[in-house]
């Protein structure tokens, strides 16, 4: 936790020694404003002369100014660095996650990710300002009080003695039960944000299949599972609170008791008690400020691990060295015997693959559910990398390739199209922030996306909102097409994009793509064969490996598990006429 810290207040150094600085003004200060008040007591009330009296009082109203001022001026110093690492820290974390792939957001999952991009960048933020408030502070104001009081009466100081060692017995009991409820909080709230993420995203699914009770059910146990952890966090802060302020105001009549024995046998003045007072308040303050910082200093130390490990796991698709940054433009992809495993896999998903899709040529991939089609798209733009053999663009191992021309070079249309809440323009400006409104209505009208975006209340500028709620299915893939044609790269990849249009719908679109990509290499994912027959060359999976490539009519012709998915698809008597390209 100190190191994370460390690291990120490096840049605002200024402000943390500024904080020392108005800090020791602001302590020093409090530590001087007893001894005034007990020359005043001693020396102007109890002798009856004014003129003390008003002196040191105007020097008591300038060193409180003084102490307001440096306080105020410290508060805000200490804010600001800490509010800066707050930020810095979530700017680090967001983007060490955008460079993660598909293995590292699984392992760690949306919602822990977004918990720990918050709640507990939270808690360090939160933790750095009150060290930078307190602990600055606390330390300095508990040595110079044991000082000032001792300074005062010598006679007392073991009630100052017996005070501070109850008080660090009973923290230290205390603080060694939170940590692990700590631990156990910060679980639990990982836990209680999957639960809900999941019933949001999925509210139409209970509702289809009347899963309501159930799931609420679900959403009351996580909760429950919370509330008891900060519950028994609660019962300990509970019982810290009134033990402190019962040694603080047992240690005070103590001081009151033994006290009035020494004035009344001349060892001490009534103003130096009342210092005395005062400087064992402050020492005692010091001692409860150092337990707020041990109360949260736990729940910080366990939300900095938490943050270190995401900061610390590198990415298994890792950048190149000494990148290529620059590619003919010829939208080539090869493989060349490709295979990939998932860690802790027993067989690689896809095994011995070796093809090449080239531009200007539609490649289409088909296979049973679970053959390897999405797998192998993913390593294109390298989601994943290839456990084994090499994948290729444009004749440059993609490893080699600096990931964002990779990236800029493609135009992916994914399984489930995900639209970013915002406008229509918004989300087709994505790979083009400088597309004109021409350009966009051209993209939409080749996904044939026009008629209903133009229904739409504002065309271009109509809301969407977060993962495209508001459209239903096949506009949301309509527009996620849209999208990539509004970027013109070399590489299409629809991966299984167009299952939610209807036939009419898909034929059109298709026909739109065939003028618009002649230029490109275009790779397509489906599960109908109407969608891909007049592909080039179609590429047939079977359990991860290539069981034949050829155009519609050779596969038919020569490929048995081509011919089980026609036959499926198909009637039996249409087979022949599939064959020869009649069927749509």
């Amino acid at each position: 936790m100190v190191a994370l810290i460390r690291t990120y207040l490096r840049p605002y150094w200024g402000l943390a020694l500024g904080v020392v600085c108005l800090q020791l003004v602001q302590v020093a200060s409090s530590l001087f404003l007893p001894s005034l008040n007990a020359s005043i007591i001693d020396d102007g009330v109890a002798k009856g002369d004014f003129g003390v009296i008003w002196s040191l009082g105007a020097v008591m109203l300038g060193v409180s100014v003084l102490q307001v001022a440096a306080m105020i001026s410290a508060t805000w110093c200490g804010s600001r660095a800490a509010m800066s690492v707050g930020r810095d820290l979530r700017q680090a974390i967001f983007d060490h996650t955008l460079s993660f792939s598909s293995r590292e957001m699984a392992r760690f999952g949306a919602p822990s990710l977004i918990t720990r991009n918050t709640n507990d960048v939270q808690q360090i933020q939160q933790f750095t300002l009150m060290t930078m408030v307190m602990i600055v502070s606390a330390p300095l104001a508990m040595i110079g009080g044991v000082v000032m009081a001792l300074r005062e009466d010598v006679g007392l100081s073991w009630i100052i003695v017996v005070a501070v060692l109850l008080l660090g017995a009973v923290i230290g009991v205390i603080m060694t039960q939170m940590t692990p409820l700590f631990r156990q909080m910060q679980e639990r709230i990982d836990k209680l944000n999957s639960v809900l993420r999941e019933q949001i995203s999925g509210l139409r699914v209970i509702r289809a299949f009347t899963r309501e009770a159930t799931e609420a059910k679900r959403f009351d146990d996580a909760n429950y599972e919370f509330v008891k952890v900060a519950l028994k966090v609660g019962a300990r802060m509970m019982t810290m609170f009134p033990t402190v302020f019962f040694i603080m105001n047992l240690s005070q009549v103590a001081v009151m008791w033994f006290g009035a024995q020494r004035i009344a046998e001349g060892h001490l003045m009534i103003g130096q008690l009342t210092a005395y007072l005062s400087y064992l308040a402050q020492i005692l303050m010091s001692v409860m400020m150092s337990t707020v910082m041990l109360m949260i200093g736990p729940r910080a130390a366990v939300t900095a691990k938490r943050i270190n490990e995401v900061l610390a796991t590198e990415s298994s698709v890792e950048p190149p060295e000494h990148p290529v940054t620059a590619l003919e433009s010829r939208g080539e992809v090869e493989f060349r015997d490709v295979a990939f495993r998932y860690p802790g896999a027993e067989k690689p998903v896809v095994h011995e693959l070796t093809f090449r899709a080239r531009p200007g040529q539609t490649t289409a991939i088909i296979g049973s559910t679970g053959s390897g089609k999405t797998t192998l798209v993913n390593l294109v733009p390298r989601l994943f990398d290839a456990t084994s053999g090499t994948v290729l663009v444009d004749g440059v191992d993609v490893k080699a390739i600096d990931p964002d021309l990779l990236w800029s070079r493609m135009g992916i249309v994914p399984q489930k199209p995900y639209l970013f809440s915002g406008t229509v323009a918004s989300n087709l400006r994505l790979g083009k922030p400088d597309a004109t409104d021409e350009e966009l209505w051209r993209a939409l009208d080749i996904a044939q996306a026009t008629e209903f975006v133009a229904a739409m209340d504002g065309g271009l500028e109509a809301s969407i909102a977060q993962g495209g709620t508001n459209v239903s299915g096949g506009q949301r893939q309509r527009l996620a097409i849209a999208r990539a044609l509004v970027r013109k790269p070399e590489i299409y990849i629809f991966d299984d994009a167009f299952s939610a249009l209807d036939v009419a719908t898909d034929a059109a679109v298709r026909a739109g793509l065939a003028a618009e990509t002649r230029e490109a290499a275009v790779i397509v994912v489906a599960q109908r064969v109407s969608t891909i027959r007049d592909a080039e060359q179609i590429i047939v999976l079977d359990e991860g490996t290539i069981s034949g490539i050829g155009t519609h009519d050779e596969l038919v012709a020569g490929n048995q598990t081509y011919r089980e998915i026609v036959d499926s698809q198909f009637r039996s008597e249409d087979v022949a006429s599939v064959g020869a390209g009649v069927i749509a």
